[in-house]
């Protein structure tokens, strides 16, 4: 399992309700993919968007961010998005109760 952390700058236009927008409406496409595991859209108070993903592995993760993605991420918030990868050793996850390696769960631990 990888990480994958996307990095958009947000227009000045653009209020957290429109970014909110932007991610209800994307949310919608990434809910049919097999690879992505979970996603999280965040907003810092610097002025970046990000999208926190698992996915199973990097290539899934650069097949679906490839040229149509960034288009799209240019259309919308006028740059490119910067991408970072990281190997993920270990998931806890306190609301299902479950700890895993790699793509298996181990309830309860």
């Amino acid at each position: 399992m990888i990480a994958e952390l996307v990095k958009i700058k947000v227009p000045a236009a653009m209020n957290r309700n429109d970014v909110l927008a932007a991610a209800r409406e994307a949310a919608a496409g990434w809910r049919g993919n097999p690879d992505l595991l979970r996603k999280h859209f965040l907003l810092d108070d610097q002025g970046y968007t990000y999208g926190f993903y698992l996915w199973t592995s990097r290539s899934a993760a650069e097949t679906a961010h490839g040229d149509a993605f960034q288009a799209r991420v240019r259309e919308k918030f006028g740059c490119a998005p910067e991408f970072s990868y990281f190997d993920v050793l270990l998931n806890l996850d306190n609301l299902t109760d479950t700890i895993s390696e790699g793509i298996v769960a181990t309830p309860g631990e």
